[in-house]
């Protein structure tokens, strides 16, 4: 839906204060206002409606700074009877749909604004920063239209069908009395254009308002929930305002950009590091006034929006551009460090996967800024600016101020490694591409070399234009990686389940004994449905299903005197389905289900424990920590957190002895369900460690004070049932992410049992006492090493001694020395070495060297004068190998081959002075 008829925008407050709609023939979009001769929108677009008009300018009473603005904002409307809530996190950890919070609305999306939950208060007012990426190639160009953190003020109310807080027509008049009574802005040169608004699953019409030429607000009529692109109506209509805190601050001040108005400390310290120069101020705000030209669309041209900035201010593009260049790249910079300590700060690791990678992409487009400017070097000392400057609005942030700050060396050294490693890949594709006669590298495999190999588009320019082959990198090159990424993979159903979601639609939800007591191990159900003679529903269980990365239980049913096996147990949306191996009760049976006790304890033993390891891990480690997997099994359990670099002994030693600490403590494990919205109010959005919980309550897990989390999982009543916690083993699994893998009770004394053993067999072998292993392994591999390097150098004195002799007995073959031997009993590192030490002594030599064994192995080299004189070993390699049963391949001047047919050695021998003939042309 594209838009709305006018009567969805047409609200009393228009009439009562004459203003009349009218048409953009610039946009095309309708708009709002008081001045019956307005022609067009008002507002500086792409498209060039309108310029800037406030700069140097400002329409308010006074110039106020974000602070400022933002409790004018806040304070306005608790003043009409809105309640105002802190801020959430920047990182959406409620949300399984999204990875950032892009617009205030988000925060309540889908539980509020679906009648889920209650919101947080209604109406209520919050002042929200934002992450939105899609925007971030034309942060810099616009100076500050775009930015990829900023603060949206949101106002937002919630309309039941049997409660109307506010609608439409007080939205604008609220807008209106903020801007004209509490800003002073002049009525007239407030402007309302029409739109529709589509985000986080919700749409709406709304009216966007401009303010000589800049808009500064979206005023959202939130009614629609978005299904395949599809409009479909909501019971509950929410005011979604969003009041651009930044830009109404630029606005006020009337500056030059928006960084001048909001960032001016920072600002000035980039310039001087960059030393810039003297900048031609009417220059720069002439072009100022039509930045928005330069913004960047699906279809926008970089280069023609130049030349119509140009000619618009008079000066040629190259001037252009040498003014531009710089100041964009310090905009960039100013904005994207920001943005950095804000993703950084809520503990987001750089990584390949979800928000982990958007942080990457965020470093490594700062650091090709910082790159432009040749300041690469003053990373930090900009983010620890940038943690000084907001941390006084923000002061969590000088809190990971130390996290922050070690996170991002160990970022940068991997990007070092990156750029080194990924020379060598483009310039290899680049000869492949060259072979097959392409002459540029293709707009999908720049994204490509970015998603799969982390090179920046730049990095890939340089080193394929080495090989000759031109790379034309989009201007919108990292909106368009960013858009494949800032949305959450679909949840995916575990395998199975959806076929039988059908087939149990209509039956009851299963009553679940395992939560009201999970040391139940004896139940008595009634069977109410049988399908595929293999899968059965009960009306309650203590059979726990799959979920949370804890195991099924298993265990059997007992029925009319039958005995089966429960080898599987699936949640199938509120009904719990039962595998069953065996005979299959009747639907109406009574059975007695039996928990196989050893399995559960254990795996609620391993599923405790997790939330000890975790909650040590985040102590050791920082708060940057958070689960990125679990699997918890019987024998052990794996918990997967998000690290910047690999585990140390001395860390994992830290995070098992903590764990231990909390068991010996013996404190209690509480698990009680919530209201979602009191449970987040409570404890916040750590909750949410394991992944997103679904529905209007959640199942809180606490463990004493260590740890509290949304949990579906059995657990242990107290922390002493987990018993001795051993961590067997760590690895990283992926860039930003470190397994812990280890065990718990039982289990954890049968790996200390199993270690042990290995230890006395060693001491055994050894002929040692256990204490002594270690240095006796130490010297054994000392003098292994030194035995390894004096039988190395004797195997090269034998090779050299052996290739004297072959020379010395080689055959004249057009002028070259040919050298073809079989030997018997001998490696394939032998030959190599002979024929090495053979080239090296006369440049034009062709070894061609059999060993036998029970196959036959060759090694062909040729020398530098031999290559020049024509030789090819592979072609020698192939031959000799085809009279053996075999094949070979190689390089021009090393190949290998072999085969089976060892006895025609001989015969392969002369095959290869044949083929050595014919490549130099020797008849």
């Amino acid at each position: 839906m594209k838009r709305f008829p006018e009567s969805v925008y047409h609200v009393p407050f228009f009439d009562e204060h004459g203003f009349v709609r009218g048409l953009c023939p610039t946009c095309g979009e309708y708009f709002w206002t008081q001045n019956p001769d307005q022609r067009v929108c008002g507002e500086s677009t792409p498209e060039g409606c309108s310029p800037y008009t406030f700069i140097k300018n400002s329409p308010t009473c006074r110039p106020y700074s974000l602070g400022e603005m933002r409790e004018a904002f806040l304070h306005f409307f608790e003043e009409r009877g809105h309640q105002r809530i802190k801020p959430y996190p920047v990182v959406a950890r409620w949300r399984d749909d999204l990875y950032l919070t892009h617009a205030s609305i988000i925060d309540f999306q889908p539980y509020v604004t679906e009648g889920i939950i209650p919101p947080p208060a209604n109406p209520l007012v919050i002042s929200q920063p934002c992450i939105r990426l899609l925007d971030v190639d034309n942060v810099g160009p616009t100076f500050g239209r775009h930015l990829t953190l900023f603060e949206m003020g949101g106002a937002h109310a919630f309309n039941y069908p049997d409660k109307e807080v506010y609608w439409k027509d007080q939205t604008v008049r609220y807008h209106h009395e903020f801007v004209t009574k509490e800003l002073g802005v002049k009525s007239e040169e407030v402007v309302y254009k029409e739109d529709v608004w589509s985000g986080g699953g919700n749409a709406g019409p709304d009216l966007e308002t401009v303010i000589r030429g800049l808009e500064v607000a979206t005023l959202v009529f939130m009614n629609f929930k978005v299904v395949n692109e599809e409009f479909i109506e909501l019971p509950i209509r929410t005011v979604d305002t969003g009041y651009g805190m930044e830009r109404y601050t630029w606005l006020s001040q009337g500056s030059v950009s928006l960084f001048h108005g909001v960032y001016d400390p920072i600002l000035r310290e980039i310039m001087k590091m960059v030393n810039v120069g003297e900048i031609d101020d009417e220059l720069v705000t002439k072009v100022a006034e039509v930045s928005m030209v330069l913004s960047l669309g699906e279809k926008a041209d970089r280069r023609e929006a130049e030349r119509r900035v140009a000619k618009a201010v008079g000066i040629n593009v190259e001037e252009l551009r040498k003014t531009l260049f710089p100041l964009e790249n310090v905009f960039a910079v100013t904005d994207h460090t920001k943005c950095l300590v804000f993703m950084l700060a809520e503990g987001v690791v750089p990584s390949n996967v979800r928000e982990g990678y958007l942080t990457r992409l965020m470093l490594r487009r700062t650091y090709r800024a910082l790159r432009n400017l040749g300041i690469e070097g003053r990373l930090l000392d900009v983010i620890d600016m940038q943690i000084d400057f907001w941390s006084k609005d923000f002061p969590y942030l000088k809190e990971m101020r130390n996290e922050i700050l070690e996170i991002l060396p160990a970022e940068m050294e991997k990007f070092k490694q990156t750029l080194q490693r990924g020379g060598k890949l483009v310039k290899k594709t680049a000869r492949e591409l060259k072979a097959k006669g392409t002459t540029q590298i293709p707009k999908e495999s720049l994204i490509e070399f970015y998603d799969s190999h982390g090179l920046p588009p730049e990095v890939v320019k340089e080193s394929a234009e080495e090989e000759g082959i031109l790379t034309e990198v989009p201007e919108d090159f990292y909106t368009m990686v960013a858009k494949r990424h800032v949305q959450a993979p679909p949840v995916q159903e575990a395998g199975g389940t959806e076929e039988l979601k059908e087939r149990v639609s209509d039956l009851p939800d299963t009553g679940e004994l395992y939560y009201e007591d999970s040391h139940l191990s004896e139940f008595e159900a009634t069977v109410l449905r049988v399908m595929d003679e293999k899968y059965v529903v009960l009306d309650k269980t203590a059979f726990y299903p799959e979920g949370g990365g804890q195991l099924a239980d298993q265990g059997h049913i007992r029925f009319d005197g039958e005995r089966s096996e429960i080898v599987d147990v699936q949640k199938v949306g509120r009904v719990i389905v039962h595998e069953v191996k065996g005979s299959v009760p009747r639907e109406g049976t009574k059975i007695r289900g039996f928990i196989d006790w050893n399995r559960r304890s254990s795996l609620m033993r391993h599923h405790t424990a997790t939330h000890l390891v975790m909650g040590a891990a985040r102590r050791v480690l920082g708060e940057h920590v958070w689960q990125a997997g679990a699997q918890k099994e019987v024998e052990k359990a794996r918990l997967d957190i998000s690290h910047y670099k690999r585990l140390t002994l001395e860390e994992v030693h830290e995070i098992e002895g903590l764990a231990n600490e909390v068991v010996v403590r013996n404190l209690p494990v509480e698990v009680w369900w919530m209201p979602r919205e009191e449970a987040e109010k409570k404890y916040g959005f750590r909750l949410y460690q394991g992944g997103v919980v679904p529905g209007r309550k959640i199942r809180v897990l606490k463990v004493g004070e260590w740890d509290v989390e949304a949990c579906g999982g059995t657990h242990c009543k107290t922390t002493g049932e987990v018993g001795l916690v051993k961590i067997l083993q760590t690895e990283r699994i992926q860039d930003g992410v470190e397994r812990i893998v280890f065990s718990a009770g039982p289990q954890a004394l049968k790996a200390v049992q199993e270690k042990e053993r290995i230890l006395l067999k060693a001491s055994e072998i050894l002929d040692v006492p256990p204490e002594k292993v270690e240095k006796t392994l130490e010297r054994l591999m000392k003098d292994y090493k030194e035995t390894r390097r004096e039988k190395e150098h004797l195997m090269e004195e034998i090779a050299k001694a052996e290739a004297k002799k072959y020379l010395e007995a080689s055959k004249e073959i057009g002028g070259l020395k040919v050298v073809t031997q079989s030997l018997k009993g001998t490696t394939v590192d032998h030959l190599i070495k002979v024929a090495s030490q053979l080239i090296k002594t006369e440049p034009k030599v062709v070894a061609v060297l059999c060993g036998i064994n029970k196959t036959a192995r060759v090694v062909v080299m040729a020398g530098e004068a031999a290559i020049k004189h024509g030789i090819d070993a592979r072609e020698i390699a192939k031959g000799v190998a085809s009279v053996l049963g075999g094949g070979g391949s190689g390089k021009p001047h090393f190949a290998q081959g072999g085969g089976t047919l060892t006895e025609k050695a001989l015969e392969a021998m002369h095959k290869a002075e044949e083929i050595i003939k014919n490549q130099i042309g020797d008849e």
